[in-house]
């Protein structure tokens, strides 16, 4: 049986579709069959970061109402060996997705896969508790403010009273994925630290994604940035990746990088 993983937040644009794209990546290239399914129905952003929209045929909705078979719906990666992705519908509401339906596609999909991750949207509408109801272990991405912050609170408490984990007595694993994040900038009081976020939300830290332009640059070109391994954000996702396959790392780009002599003399220009 497949685990499913949801990547949530309570906030948009924290990074959360770019975050699905780097982990099930990640997972690939340790050798996990993994597929990826965007649950954003209405608006479908996982394909583009995929570098895949130009080959959605069919898509998840069609899927579900049985307009196409899933095997006609996947998309297989072209950069990486046992990676899929299960694009959402522009053209549908999100009444689209029905809790039968999801889960009868999440069913055919455990037979073959390991690991499916969801792509959730933000907020707690339908697509989004679509995507929490049926997890097995929640990552929950958060930008280092405290609105993004609250906001993914708030999922924490869906995930623990809503999930199907949670009717049949049983816990979700849930984990943090601090994006965006700028040292510089905490130590400036602009921005809450890793201790904050982690006293506020009280899960595990699975990773801490630097501010990076190269993040925008990957999204630009359609490819998963974890594939980028000169680029600090690139080697975090695959550091997180790491620790959710059970191996202890020690979190990097925590400190702000130390200015020389002349920097401080120049007043860091």
């Amino acid at each position: 049986m497949a685990k499913i993983i949801v990547v949530t937040s309570g906030k948009g644009g924290v990074g959360k579709t770019t975050s699905s794209a780097a982990i099930s990546t990640g997972l690939a290239l340790n050798g996990f069959k993994t597929v990826v399914i965007d649950f954003d129905v209405g608006l479908r952003n996982l394909d583009l970061i995929m570098g895949c929209e130009r080959r959605v045929v069919y898509d998840f909705v069609n899927v579900i109402k049985q307009e196409a078979t899933l095997n006609q719906a996947l998309i297989k990666d072209k950069r990486t060996d046992n990676l899929y992705v299960l694009p959402a519908s522009q053209t549908r509401d999100k009444d689209a997705l029905t809790q039968e339906g999801v889960e009868a596609v999440l069913n055919e999909l455990s037979e073959s896969f390991d690991y499916i991750i969801c792509d959730s949207p933000a907020g707690i509408e339908k697509g989004a508790q679509m995507a929490l109801y049926f997890a097995d272990m929640a990552i929950v991405t958060t930008n280092p403010e405290v609105s993004s912050v609250r906001d993914s609170d708030r999922i924490l408490g869906i995930l623990q009273s809503k999930s199907r984990r949670a009717e049949r007595g049983e816990a979700v694993d849930e984990f943090l994925l601090l994006t965006r994040y700028n040292p510089s900038r905490v130590e400036a009081g602009e921005m809450l630290s890793v201790s904050d976020v982690e006293e506020i939300l009280a899960i595990p830290l699975l990773g801490v994604i630097p501010e990076s332009e190269a993040v925008l640059k990957a999204s630009n070109a359609g490819v998963p940035v974890i594939l980028d391994s000169d680029a600090d954000a690139g080697q975090a996702y695959d550091d997180a990746v790491q620790r959710l396959l059970g191996k202890e790392l020690e979190h990097r780009f925590l400190q702000a990088p130390k200015k020389g002599f002349f920097q401080r003399i120049l007043g860091g220009r």
